[in-house]
């Protein structure tokens, strides 16, 4: 006769099976783990979430291939839901000790559903992205690839929810599939992303290939664009992740929260007469106005290594969450190329996405006109450019600090693209073409036969510039003021607020569903 189990027996045996779901693929294999100098799984989530606010999901659940079950803990997936700062939050990371981060089966369904239920309820998913792609076992045969290559999650997202990731040590696959469809990500340098590793790179195509060279975070945060921020650390990409979330909704259904602030709405800006010079071929960083403008003197910049010329950040104006977009002179004299226009057309999206506000600071000379710039398309992304803010219904602001030139003038929210209010310095400079060049082109054979053409350039240079006086355009009411430097803050801040009163900042969301990597 059997004895009847009691139940502290059988919470000594879950207690049990608890234990060796927390070691995951072993001591021995996160002891190498830690010498290589990265985190496990939960670890990471620990440093991410508010201390004892985790709850796991799947703790107990394993691999379903024969003789596997013993050694794939959790099948190398922890996820679960928890709380950053008071807000509630999913996040997932994968566990590279167990069967080297790749993917399986129960791998992948928990990821779909800890997405569906982030969908269902509203909550941002965070991915701390490390792994080997998909598990060869569990994906070979059609069966195996037609089940598991794409999550479906990742095709009805459509920005409802913020997603939020970081590569915090070398991603192929699943994690790469993740991170590029993200909202905001980090990648930690030494680490590399890429569809698949410098082996399979090796073995399919013959090319060998560092994984630095294949995809680290020179690669994405310099050329391809597909990161936002590159970390020093674990420790530095968690905080940027948790940084990018303060100023982001739970969801498409709420607005950005409010910070509270002491800085003050009609805080006039007298430095802005030595920070900015009139002469319009001298430089100064744009991003030193961006945070006098701004709360707190706070900008947290998007994409710094990518299209440098064009700036594009999130900060607060009294209180309230902006993105701005911004030329900055220090680079190509503030000319936007090919990749500005992927970064602005990227941004605009997130922005209309998740209700935040666009201002945009003027101070460019026009596109890049080149035979490179031709080759990739520039055309084509300045239109997607223009199309996207077109579409946008957020509130839109737009100053003109210096100088917007030609086509440039409309991406940056010139008039008849959408502005709530669009005005400009006394410096600026409103022209289809800057003045030299106007100039050299229309009255070249002019010149070329003056008795004194430096002094008749001089006299057609000044009449150019009236022409493209900011006064010109206030006066037939094509901008809508002209306004002192020093109030630049103030305008913003009021003008915010009105252009918020009735609906807040939501937008229609025409943008959602349009790519999220350009």
């Amino acid at each position: 006769m059997n004895e009847e189990v009691t139940m502290n027996q059988l919470i000594e045996e879950l207690e049990d099976k608890r234990k060796r779901a927390l070691l995951m693929g072993g001591e021995e294999k996160i002891h190498r783990h830690h010498e290589c100098g990265f985190y496990t799984a939960r670890e990471r989530i620990e440093k991410l979430l508010d201390a004892g606010s985790f709850i796991e999901f799947g703790a107990l659940s394993h691999s379903t291939f024969p003789g596997a079950e013993e050694k794939s803990a959790a099948d190398g997936m922890v996820c679960g839901v928890g709380k950053i700062e008071g807000r509630p939050v999913v996040v997932e990371a994968v566990d590279k000790t167990v069967f080297a981060g790749t993917e399986g089966e129960v791998h992948l369904r928990k990821s779909e559903a800890l997405h569906e239920y982030a969908l269902k309820r509203g909550f941002p998913v965070f991915n701390l992205g490390e792994g080997g792609g998909l598990r060869m076992p569990d994906g070979m045969g059609s069966d195996g690839i037609s089940d598991k290559l794409f999550p479906q999650n990742l095709l009805t997202i459509g920005r409802k929810i913020p997603m939020i990731s970081s590569i915090l040590g070398d991603s192929y696959g699943g994690p790469t599939w993740l991170t590029v469809s993200s909202d905001f990500a980090t990648q930690v340098k030494g680490t590399s992303m890429a569809v698949a590793g410098p082996r399979m790179l090796e073995m399919a195509t013959g090319e060998e290939i560092s994984p630095e060279e294949l995809g680290g975070w020179e690669v994405h945060a310099k050329v391809t664009g597909q990161i936002d921020h590159v970390s020093e650390s674990e420790e530095e990409a968690i905080e940027a992740m948790k940084d990018f979330f303060r100023y982001m909704p739970l969801n498409a259904e709420q607005e950005p929260p409010r910070k509270a602030t002491k800085d003050d709405a009609d805080r006039r800006l007298d430095e802005v007469f030595d920070l900015v010079p009139t002469r319009r071929t001298r430089a100064y960083d744009m991003k030193k106005l961006i945070k006098l403008i701004m709360d707190d003197g706070e900008f947290f910049e998007l994409k710094p290594l990518f299209g440098q010329s064009l700036l594009t950040g999130l900060a607060h104006l009294n209180g309230q969450v902006v993105g701005v977009i911004a030329n900055q002179p220090m680079k190509f004299a503030g000319s936007s190329g090919p990749e500005e226009c992927d970064k602005a057309t990227d941004f605009i999206c997130l922005c209309d996405s998740f209700h935040i506000p666009l201002v945009f600071l003027h101070d460019i000379p026009g596109f890049r006109v080149s035979s490179s710039a031709e080759k990739k398309k520039v055309p084509s992304k300045i239109m997607q450019w223009n199309q996207a803010l077109a579409r946008s219904t957020v509130p839109k602001l737009s100053v003109i600090i210096r100088k917007s030139i030609g086509a440039a003038y409309g991406n940056m929210c010139g008039p008849t693209m959408g502005a709530d209010f669009v005005v400009a310095w006394p410096s600026a400079e409103i022209n289809f073409t800057g003045p030299e060049v106007g100039v050299n082109v229309v009255y070249g054979r002019k010149l070329k036969d003056a008795e004194e053409p430096d002094r008749e350039r001089e006299k057609l240079l000044a009449a150019w510039g009236f022409d493209s006086s900011p006064y010109k355009a206030a006066g037939k009411f094509l901008i809508d003021d002209v306004i002192d430097p020093r109030d630049t803050r103030k305008f913003l801040c009021q003008m915010l607020e009105y252009a918020c009163v009735n609906k807040g900042s939501k937008s229609k969301r025409l943008l959602a569903d349009w790519p999220t990597s350009f």
